[in-house]
């Protein structure tokens, strides 16, 4: 009887560990986004300005800015999606705005773009 109950045991746990699975998100979203400015200072030197999304498949991100090699602004989002409009909110940054855009697809590859239709960043 005791090896029954251990085999039931067993079997439980083994039945339990499969239903706890996370499903796997497929969104075209997923993945790294970016925006690039070349900023001209003096008539010998320019600078860029690099914007970066990072989109994962747990409905969080993390956004870099970066100028030239030196990483200025760095932090965490959360993204969601409802019908074809994503949303982007940015943890811990009070004055950037949230961020509402949709997936669009051009000649020059998918971009996203904003709702007032301003561009926002280019798939990696």
């Amino acid at each position: 009887m005791k090896k029954f109950l251990s085999l039931m045991a067993v079997c439980a746990i083994i039945f339990s560990a499969n239903c706890s699975r996370v499903e796997q998100n497929n969104d075209p979203i997923v993945g790294i986004w970016f925006q690039s400015e070349a900023e001209i200072i003096s008539v010998s030197s320019k600078s860029t300005l690099r914007k970066e999304w990072i989109f994962n498949d747990v409905y969080l991100g993390r956004y870099h800015e970066i100028n030239g090699n030196n990483i200025t602004l760095q932090t965490d989002f959360k993204w969601s999606k409802e019908d074809d409009v994503y949303t982007i909110e940015y943890r811990g940054l009070e004055n950037v705005p949230t961020d509402r855009f949709k997936i669009v697809k051009t000649a020059e590859g998918t971009i996203l773009e904003k709702i007032d239709g301003d561009y926002l960043a280019i798939r990696e």
